[in-house]
């Protein structure tokens, strides 16, 4: 027989599994192994945990499947022998496989030397390969300057690096971040990395819209302050001015943003929602003014306008703007100045008409008494303050927000729940909403997933002082358990808005989640989390 029939003959070899159940006692193991060598059992894998074995293996051994059953039953100490689909790390790289894959992000993981590991669909896409690249070495496939090769070295994280790809047909523009495998000493065997296309990542960063149909009929409440924030934003929205929306996260900033472009002159025009905490201080730049042809390696062929230019007779939204750098502090302020913009790789300013409102949560008197934000250009923002109160500041507001949820989510989850009790309205009331308005329509959909009656009561009520067990205990004492995938999802969700209410930022969310920003932000999306 020749080697090319040698080797069609193993590709037609079938691989079985098998899980031995023993009693656990020295030399098990080492027995087993005697018995399937007698009969010629080629061991691909071998597992082994106290009182079970697993073994791989093909099916070319010299008796049947049950004569090699039968005699491992006939050593002693041997309970069980049965077929398994597949080994428990087998079982376990499998679910990380899907795990890895469900993420748009691309996810790409080396070992100690550089050599490719593990990449997932994402990483395919992006970087336009196969599988065949695990086990060569990452520069070969990508480029030979890569921060993950450092990380290696280090042992140190990065996040948001920018590279250019020149080895692809036309240069590419990625974003990366990336963290060093440690082992128990500390030190580093290996590094996980993400990438993701610029393109992709300024979807995250910014919102093209047709003008929002948001209006300020959707702004719910009838207590005295939000009447009057309501009634000031709608005499200021035919103005011009520069507005500085103030609140706390998850007051609904954004919201009085979007209503008060629609009640302007400018209604028809574009409204361009910018986060200045999403990107790296370099891509906010070039997002924000636009970049020339050849301004830097990997510019898009015949440049590009910036989000001010695309806003032009329309609104600009700098949401977090406290978190915009020094750099790009004194450029916006020339922008606010002189209503003209100049491209990265420009000598020329492009004249422009855009009404700017920002938005933050931060604390800019402080942050000008520290050097952090430039007084000229508070100033040149605060022209029109509005700030947005708490909703614990405005609790009377509660029931009707309550109405308003369960009627909204009640057609997105199609549950026919007709309202809240007042018990649950008092407990509602009595709480201190450190979340606001984002917190309490997250415990409205909490609620309607644990309520199977046509009143939401208290306790379906979760509130976040609350212990997560809670949670969980009334799960079971539902009619039915919520499917693992709805409890997964809600649990993500939950843990996504109490890292935002306790942040200043995404980014410094995302940090304390040990995730990237733009993981965030797209969890963000998912789930419905406004951005306060």
């Amino acid at each position: 027989m020749n080697h090319n029939s040698i080797v069609g003959v193993r590709k037609m070899k079938k691989t079985i599994r098998l899980r031995i159940d023993t009693k656990d006692r020295s030399g098990m193991v080492l027995d087993i192994l005697h018995i399937l060598n007698n009969y010629c059992v080629d061991i691909r894998a071998l597992e082994v945990h106290p009182g079970i074995a697993y073994i791989k293996t093909y099916d070319d051994f010299h008796v049947s499947l049950e004569v090699l059953k039968s005699q491992l039953l006939q050593e002693k100490d041997v309970i069980a022998v049965q077929k398994v689909e597949l080994l428990p790390q087998e079982e376990r790289e499998k679910y990380i496989e899907t795990v890895l894959d469900a993420t748009e992000e691309g996810i790409i993981a080396v070992d100690k030397h550089g050599i490719i590991t593990t990449l997932n669909q994402g990483a395919k896409k992006v970087l336009k390969v196969n599988e065949g690249v695990i086990g060569e070495h990452i520069s070969k496939i990508i480029a030979p300057e890569l921060p993950i090769l450092e990380t290696i070295k280090t042992g140190k994280s990065y996040e948001h690096v920018e590279i250019i790809l020149d080895n692809q047909e036309s240069p590419a523009h990625y974003v990366t971040s990336g963290r060093p495998i440690l082992d128990e000493e500390g030190k580093p065997i290996g590094a996980v990395g993400s990438i993701r296309d610029i393109e992709s990542v300024m979807d995250l960063v910014h919102l093209f819209t047709k003008p929002s149909m948001i209006t300020f009929d959707e702004i719910i409440g009838k207590s005295e302050k939000i009447i009057r924030v309501i009634e000031m934003s709608k005499i200021i929205s035919k103005s011009d001015s520069t507005v500085l929306i103030r609140g706390e996260s998850g007051t609904g900033k954004e919201l009085f943003a979007r209503s008060i472009h629609m009640a302007s002159p400018r209604k028809n025009k574009p409204f361009v929602a910018v986060n200045c905490a999403a990107l790296p201080d370099s891509l906010l730049e070039s997002e924000l003014f636009g970049y020339e042809e050849g301004a830097f390696t990997g510019a898009r062929k015949g440049g590009k306008p910036g989000l001010f230019k695309y806003a032009d007779n329309g609104t600009i939204f700098l949401d977090e703007i406290g978190e915009l750098s020094t750099h790009l502090q004194v450029k916006l302020l020339r922008v606010l100045q002189e209503s003209k913009v100049r491209q990265l790789g420009s000598n020329t300013e492009t004249p422009i008409n855009v009404r700017v409102i920002a938005a933050t949560n931060r604390d800019l008197e402080k942050f000008m008494e520290n050097g952090q934000f430039r007084e000229d250009l508070y100033y040149r923002l605060n022209v029109i303050p509005i700030t947005v109160p708490p909703l614990r500041e405005r609790k009377d507001d509660i029931p009707i927000l309550c109405e308003y949820y369960i009627q909204k989510l009640g057609q997105r989850m199609n549950k026919p729940i007709q309202g809240i009790s007042d018990e649950a309205i008092k407990k509602l009331i009595e709480y201190d909403w450190p979340g606001n308005i984002r917190e309490l329509a997250n415990i409205i959909e909490r609620a309607m997933n644990l309520c199977h009656e046509n009143i939401i009561q208290t306790h379906h009520l979760i509130l976040e002082n609350q212990q997560y067990s809670s949670s969980i205990d009334l799960l079971t004492k539902e009619k039915s358990l919520q499917p693992l995938k709805e409890v997964v999802a809600e649990a993500e969700k939950r843990a996504i808005e109490e890292a935002l209410r306790q942040s200043t930022s995404i980014r410094q969310a995302a940090k304390s989640l040990g995730v990237n920003h733009a993981t965030v932000i797209n969890k963000m999306r998912l789930y419905g989390i406004e951005k306060a």
